[in-house]
């Protein structure tokens, strides 16, 4: 990735020109933007890098063992349909309540 200084992005035209090239008029370009050109069209040629940080390549492995867990877990799904079928299926009236206020701080806090 390159980086314009004098502020103009992708896609836009530079119609400004550097004091030193103001200053030569219409004489050749010097050598060294000739050189900076090819330096950056060899970087550019052999793609871009990235340093991750310590917490980021963390969090990366974080997430690439989330994907492996299922989103569900159909045994369970499975063992609360059969109880609710059967009748077996108990709610505890007093942890709901407490998540139900938990749930409610939180969000109103």
């Amino acid at each position: 990735m390159s980086v314009d200084f004098n502020g103009i992005g992708p896609g836009q035209v530079n119609t400004q020109r550097p004091s030193a090239d103001k200053a030569s008029g219409s004489q050749a370009p010097n050598q060294a933007g000739t050189e900076q050109a090819k330096s950056q069209a060899s970087n550019s040629a052999r793609g871009e890098n990235v340093n991750l940080s310590s917490q980021a390549k963390n969090l990366k492995q974080l997430e690439q063992k989330l994907a492996d867990f299922p989103e569900m877990d159909d045994e369970r799904i499975e063992q609360i349909r059969a109880a609710l079928e059967d009748g077996s299926y108990k709610v505890d009236a007093q942890k709901l309540a407490q998540k139900m206020l938990e749930m409610d701080e939180s969000i109103f806090g």
